[in-house]
């Protein structure tokens, strides 16, 4: 008995310390973001989006909206997420977290909380403008959450091997690229069922069931199947922060 109350008291102070790291590095990250300027810079886009949107025809607004929110949010994640680093490697900040009692894990989840807030608060001023409430805010928040998720573990792991803007921008158009084949139905290039298998699609499904009407099985699908990629994600972006900041190693492409 007092083993079991020693292992949960242990438990307890070990959950404490996690979430005590995890809202520090959040509070960093936000007063960073804000200070270089992503904050504006996400008013800025949601404005221009308002105004563009306001002058499109309501009918098409359903079929315009979860395309344009998740363009979005690859500016809001991927390429935040990458800035969010470079800058912390310009100034060292990535080679000292290995000797602070910050895990790899925290670091990951204060990057993408931070980054789904304010993507999902942009994204979800921008709808509600141009949309009112006529829309679903679960499926919504569902779908910019995993994308976020989603989104910002893929720059992490693509922005890591770099050391400089300059030598990320090129490499990070093909990163991008391979993001958006779900979008080639919209354009009338390719009709196929095994665009399931991409990932980028189970966001893309709610956030269209947030719009329209989709089959229960789609909902599952877009839960479930973007649940599924944010852990594989989390578990490559663990291994690339070992290899590329713990380890040190030199940049390379794959």
């Amino acid at each position: 008995m007092i083993f079991l109350l020693r292992s949960q008291a242990d438990l307890w102070r070990k959950r404490r310390g996690t979430m005590t790291r995890l809202m520090t590095a959040m509070r960093w990250d936000a007063r960073l973001q804000f200070r270089h300027g992503f904050y504006y810079a996400a008013a800025f886009v949601a404005v221009l989006f308002i105004l563009g949107l306001s002058q499109a025809p309501e009918a098409l607004l359903p079929l315009a909206l979860p395309v344009l929110v998740l363009g979005n949010m690859t500016l809001n994640t991927f390429y935040f997420i990458g800035g969010l680093v470079l800058l912390e490697k310009d100034d060292g900040v990535l080679e000292g977290l290995v000797v602070t009692p910050l895990r790899q894990g925290e670091y990951l989840w204060s990057k993408l909380l931070t980054l789904a807030l304010l993507t999902a608060v942009e994204n979800g001023v921008i709808v509600t403008a141009v949309m009112g409430l006529n829309y679903s805010i679960p499926l919504l928040t569902a779908g910019i959450m995993l994308m976020s998720f989603f989104n910002g573990l893929y720059g992490f792991v693509a922005v890591i091997r770099y050391d400089s803007l300059n030598s990320f921008i090129f490499p990070s158009v093909f990163w991008t690229t391979l993001l958006s084949v779900p979008l080639l139905p919209y354009v009338g290039l390719v009709q196929t069922p095994f665009m399931y298998l991409h990932p980028t699609q189970a966001a893309l499904t709610l956030l269209q069931g947030a719009f329209q009407p989709i089959a229960p099985w789609e909902v599952v699908y877009g839960v479930l199947y973007g649940a599924l990629w944010v852990g594989i994600l989390f578990q490559w972006a663990h291994r690339a922060f070992y290899r590329f900041v713990v380890l040190g190693k030199p940049q390379k492409l794959s």
